[in-house]
């Protein structure tokens, strides 16, 4: 399997996770907001301080981001390019979003795939601060209770990322289905990674919400595959079953390379290891034990 040498110490632990209450939230986020501000306080008139979203429609002007790109130094195993100012209305096609906490405040990390006004379709890193909300945004996700993810250093990849962490919100509802907040580390097949996770807690089925990471390459069902090693992903639709060979996951994801060009499947199982991150929430649909 694809391996890519990280800046520092691999942990223990190759998932970070946390157990929490997971709350459905359908979402219509309006006009004229800065999308940072419109999504805190979307999930805020709920009672949350975190979860995910998975972004179906919607536009965006401007729209501000940044695509993978070679680290210009050994700090990293990857970088971003120089920030990119897509100039008119970029009209949302997909997309995936982790809302948390950074620096004690409100952040987001956003992979997004959209039709910009020369109707080019481009897909990157989607930053938070300049990024307003041209037309409704429409997304469906989830709302966590007991756990929120917060962004921490990571010694190994040598950058800030989410990470999911047992936290108690005195405005969150307390009902809700059983649901795990992962961060999945480096160097991993991210199917086995989920697949383990699920055997060892004996889930026979979980549904996956959000999905905002990287892969090295990437690997298709259809026998496609993606060469240049840094990708920014988003996952679009994700199972976990159980058949008569044991745990099988389904990912449909898209993804933008570090030439910028774009590519959306079924990623093979087994073929897919992360690059640097992938925050993620499994809700399971068959037995969990405690």
């Amino acid at each position: 399997m694809r391996q890519v040498a990280q800046p520092g110490p691999a942990h223990a632990d190759r998932i970070q996770w946390t157990e929490a209450r997971g709350h459905p939230l359908v979402v219509a986020l309006e006009p004229g907001r800065n999308l940072l501000d419109a999504v805190h306080e979307r999930f805020a008139a709920e009672g949350f301080s975190s979860g995910v979203l998975t972004l179906q429609s919607g536009a965006l002007d401007p729209l501000v981001y940044v695509i993978p790109a070679l680290s210009p130094t050994g700090a990293h195993a990857a970088f971003y390019s120089d920030i990119i100012r897509s100039p008119g209305v970029s009209r949302i096609r997909s997309g995936a979003m982790t809302f948390g906490i950074r620096d004690g405040a409100p952040f987001f990390h956003c992979h997004a795939f959209w039709t910009g006004p020369d109707g080019g379709v481009r897909g990157g890193h989607v930053l938070p601060d300049e990024t307003i909300i041209a037309d409704t945004i429409h997304a469906t996700g989830m709302g966590l209770a007991g756990a929120a993810f917060v962004a921490e250093y990571d010694a190994e990849t040598n950058f800030t990322l989410f990470g999911p962490i047992s936290r108690s919100d005195s405005t969150a509802p307390q009902a809700g289905n059983r649901v795990f907040a992962l961060r999945l580390r480096p160097n991993q097949d991210l199917a086995s990674a989920l697949e383990t996770f699920c055997r060892e807690r004996g889930i026979e089925g979980a549904r996956l919400h959000g999905g905002v990471g990287s892969i090295i390459g990437a690997s298709f069902t259809d026998g496609r595959r993606v060469r240049p090693f840094a990708t920014e992903m988003a996952l679009l639709r994700g199972r976990i079953g159980c058949g008569d060979g044991g745990l099988s996951t389904e990912v449909d994801a898209a993804l933008v390379d570090l030439t910028g060009e774009l590519f959306q499947g079924s990623l093979t199982r087994g073929d897919n290891p992360i690059l640097m991150t992938l925050e993620i929430v499994l809700e399971p649909t068959e037995p969990a034990s405690a």
